[in-house]
């Protein structure tokens, strides 16, 4: 059950059903899209949604489906059917194309039939059709419409002698038309031309007497007669009638064609059909692919839970504007069904309504509708709504007498199966007495099961909704610093009117906001500035939760970069360890030799002092080779004291030999800090150093520059100033800031030159341009600086 019954203009489905028809491509398609229509049923919707999809994918995929000639062939049916009336040639011509596109379609559901199941089960309406019929047409009508000349032997005799004979009569008109004007018988750059359906001559009036012929006409000036001439008379009449000839053979032959059409009449009704549907599952599919709609899952059970859903009109109408349109997340079912929607005017309640309403409803009609494709979402039996001012002057019924008939209908008829929309409810009349009744009806609603939408101002509304099971309140968010909406539906909680804090931001008097303070009364003040309180918070807890996701995610970066470099230096030190173990035994292996060969020329030598002496000079002068060379910048030695460790002191591990301070002990537990850094290891793994041997160690690292990340990350900032700095200053500084930003992974950089005459601009962003880090630049937003900042991205 649907109400009211201009249910589609209140919810401007009408918008809808105009833009699928601008989609369709014939009045086939056009008369399916006035033939939409709400359906509760489960099966029939999922077909439908199904069709649309499917054809959906095909649009996406760029498959060769037939896009044109869905023509209407039904016109050409009723005149087929009468026995002796024969379709003309422009008419077979419109006849054959629709059998091609047929053909096309047939052939392409034969071909991807698995792909697109729902839509190949319609080809059950072309069962009946014999495609031996395009054959017969196309035998007859060639690609341009026309009879073909071998459409029979007759036909083809009578053209043969019609071009004959054509031939014939312009080479006399030419040679009468030259001897003419030879004798200067007509006008200076006159033509042979054709009046009514002849060739003749154009003659100066003053001389028609001197060429035998017949006018057949004469300019506008009466100057110039149009002749025929005597000779060519014979051969225009013989043309004329090889002409008549050539029409009575072709109405034959159309004749006959249309006697072997007509036993297809039925057939030709169901593929009319069958094109028509093509044509309008096409539209929707097209209609879909540009409000980027999907298909949500569809489930038995009552429940509505949509994702990102946008309201297909408005988005069309904010980006031909060059906006964005904010989407809405929906979420009723269960202990929640009736949502009470509150917040401040402009803020949103009414978009946010008339959106889920357009869209079940569109939904329920068999379209897609512009969700995240991990929606859900039921069917509904009854749809109801009561949006906007029904005053009707013939029924003597104001504005709020409407609002009662239609909650009358609501409570009568609504059930489980029922989902309704109310916008303002019980706005237009006394709110102490509309408040009343509207939680009345409200909680009757509630009691009946029905899922729904409202949207109100009123308090005891919001207080109704918070503590009945099947209600639940939702915000429109709103900036309090700024009184601006941001259109963001928040469900769980009430939202405020936000009436004194606008009422305040416009300058009203202090005098007039604390008496109507007064007469609000002091604990809806309070409840009202706890709403704004909580508004605020829950913007601050936002932009720190964004803060943290960010830092959280710049985190994940750096573990991984981490792991990554933590990998790589255990495979070198593998590697190293590997290769020092070999020199070490070729080296071994060596030493080992020149130790024998020693040994035995002292043997051999017999101790002589000269001989024993030179062979030791040999092996010190070869231990000197294979001593270690000295690096530059020696590790220092540190010395180990040994003793109890206690806080405080300086240790040092026994395993990598990094140096650390004692901060804590528990039992044989230790906490210990090295640099920024702290950690828990075993007593065992120590061993106490001197703190002399400490600042030595520090100072060789100073002296080597070791290069502090984590210092330098606090210190660097993604901003960049360089207002006021000369041309030939910049570069350095927008080097070290681009390969500081690189170095330490950070994405985005902010670079502040200023407008000026843009010099400073142009020479920063040919200098960006050469930089390969630098994976895009773009100007700030208009409000925080525009042209005069640089906004850089890293690749």
């Amino acid at each position: 059950m649907l109400y009211p019954q201009n249910l589609d203009q209140k919810i401007n489905f009408v918008k809808i059903k105009d833009l699928l028809k601008s989609e369709c491509s014939s009045s086939l398609g056009q008369d399916y899209v006035d033939k939409v229509s709400f359906s509760s049923d489960f099966n029939l919707v999922r077909r439908l949604l199904d069709q649309t999809e499917e054809f959906r994918k095909i649009l996406i995929a760029g498959e060769a489906f037939p896009s044109s000639n869905f023509t209407n062939l039904n016109p050409f049916l009723e005149k087929a059917k009468l026995e002796g009336a024969f379709l003309d040639q422009e008419e077979f011509y419109e006849v054959k194309l629709a059998l091609q596109t047929l053909r096309g379609c047939v052939t392409f559901f034969q071909n991807h039939g698995e792909k697109y199941p729902t839509l190949s089960a319609l080809l059950g309406l072309l069962l009946d059709l014999d495609m031996n019929l395009l054959k017969a047409i196309d035998l007859i009508i060639d690609e341009k419409g026309k009879i073909r000349s071998n459409a029979s032997k007759e036909l083809q005799l009578i053209r043969t002698q019609l071009l004959y004979e054509e031939g014939r009569l312009r080479k006399v008109m030419e040679r009468i038309f030259k001897e003419a004007r030879a004798k200067g018988l007509t006008p200076e750059d006159a033509a042979m031309t054709i009046r009514g359906g002849r060739m003749v001559i154009p003659v100066a009036a003053e001389n028609k007497r001197k060429l035998r012929g017949f006018i057949h006409d004469e300019s506008a000036t009466g100057q110039t007669v149009f002749m025929e001439p005597e000779e060519a008379l014979d051969i225009n009449n013989e043309i004329r009638d090889l002409e008549y000839m050539e029409r009575r053979e072709i109405i034959k032959i159309l004749t006959r064609l249309t006697d072997q059409l007509r036993p297809a009449i039925p057939a030709l009704r169901k593929a009319t059909n069958f094109l028509g549907l093509m044509d309008f599952i096409r539209a929707k599919a097209k209609f879909a692919q540009k409000t980027d709609s999907c298909k949500p899952e569809i489930v038995k059970e009552r429940v509505l839970n949509w994702t990102r859903a946008r309201h297909p009109i408005l988005e069309m109408a904010l980006k031909s504007q060059g906006k964005k349109i904010v989407p809405v997340d929906i979420k009723l079912g269960g202990h929640e069904r009736l949502l009470v929607i509150s917040g401040p005017n402009a803020g949103g309640k009414s978009v946010t309504l008339k959106t889920v309403a357009l869209l079940q409803y569109m939904l329920q009609c068999g379209l897609l509708i512009p969700v995240h494709p991990d929606s859900k979402s039921s069917l509904f039996d009854n749809f109801f709504i009561d949006i906007g001012d029904e005053q009707n002057l013939e029924n003597d019924l104001s504005t709020y007498s409407s609002h009662l008939m239609s909650m009358k209908h609501f409570t009568q008829f609504a059930n489980k199966k029922t989902i309704l929309f109310i916008d303002e409810f019980g706005t237009g009349t006394e709110p102490q007495f509309g408040g009343a009744i509207a939680e009345s009806i409200l909680l009757s609603l509630n009691k009946l099961g029905a899922f729904g939408v409202v949207t109100t101002h009123y308090g005891n509304l919001k207080q109704v909704a918070n503590k009945n099971q099947g209600l639940v309140n939702g915000a429109m968010r709103y900036d309090v610093d700024r009184l601006e909406p941001i259109y963001e539906l928040e469900i769980g909680k009430p939202g405020s009117s936000f009436a004194l804090e606008i009422a305040s931001k416009i300058g009203l008097s202090k005098e007039i906001l604390a008496y109507a303070k007064d007469q609000i009364g002091e604990e809806r003040v309070r409840y009202d500035r706890l709403l704004t309180q909580l508004e605020n918070e829950k913007n601050q807890y936002s932009g720190l939760l964004k803060e943290v996701k960010e830092k959280e995610k710049l985190l994940q970066i750096r573990l991984k970069e981490y792991n990554q470099l933590k990998e790589t230096l255990e495979l070198t030190k593998k590697k190293y360890i590997q290769e020092a173990k070999q020199e070490a035994k070729s080296l071994l292996d060596q030493t080992n030799k020149k130790i024998e060969a020693t040994i035995r020329e002292i043997r051999e030598g017999k101790a002589e002092k000269e001989i024993t002496k030179q062979v030791r000079q040999e092996l010190e002068e070869f231990k000197k080779e294979i001593k270690p060379e000295k690096l530059e910048a020696n590790d220092p030695e540190i010395l180990v004291v040994g003793g109890k460790i206690g806080e405080g002191d300086w240790v040092r591990l026994k395993d990598n030999g990094a140096v650390a301070q004692v901060v804590a002990l528990k039992n044989k537990d230790v906490e210990i800090a090295i640099g920024d850094l702290k950690s828990n290891v075993k007593l065992s793994r120590l061993e106490k150093i001197s703190k002399s041997e400490v600042k030595k160690e520090q100072k060789v690292l100073s002296q080597r520059g070791n290069y502090n990340t984590n210092a330098k990350m606090m210190d660097y900032s993604p901003n960049l100033d360089l207002r006021g700095k000369r041309g030939e200053e910049i570069l350095s500084l927008i080097q070290t800031f681009i390969d500081e930003g690189h170095m330490l992974g950070i994405k985005n950089l902010r670079i502040v030159h200023g407008k000026g005459d843009g010099i400073l601009r142009e020479i920063t962003r040919n200098l960006l341009r050469a930089m390969s880090p630098v994976g895009k630049m773009e100007d700030e937003h208009a409000d925080r600086g525009g042209a005069g900042v640089t906004l850089v991205t890293l690749k």
